[in-house]
């Protein structure tokens, strides 16, 4: 399972980022082509976040689609599997998006002093 060590980075990145503050949010894309499973990515955070600033953090994962882009008559289509068949019959599609996986968003709670 690849998640886990995904998982890992994605909160050794956050946590770097946040620089000692509590961690309250974390928003992911995660690309339909990309080989990853969110559900898989959820059940990690929880285990790979304990004890750090992440720990308790919201993990909102959106799913991006997987659009393709016909070569031959430059319609852009949006399939479940990164091949296929356009509407003109071609089968020369080139990826425009669905492999991502980002770290879209951190929320960071602010202390008042």
């Amino acid at each position: 399972m690849h998640e886990l060590s995904i998982t890992q980075n994605i909160v050794a990145i956050v946590a770097e980022h946040a620089e000692g503050k509590k961690v309250q949010r974390v928003l992911l894309e995660i690309g339909k082509f990309s080989a990853i499973m969110p559900d898989a990515i959820k059940f990690c955070f929880n285990i790979c976040s304990q004890g750090t600033v992440l720990e308790g953090a919201m993990l909102q994962i959106r799913e991006i689609p997987g659009k393709l882009r016909c070569r031959n008559c430059g319609l852009e289509i949006v399939l479940e599997k990164p091949f296929g068949r356009c509407m003109c019959g071609c089968t020369e599609l080139d990826l425009v998006t669905g492999e991502e996986l980002k770290i879209k968003e951190i929320e960071i709670e602010e202390l008042c002093v």
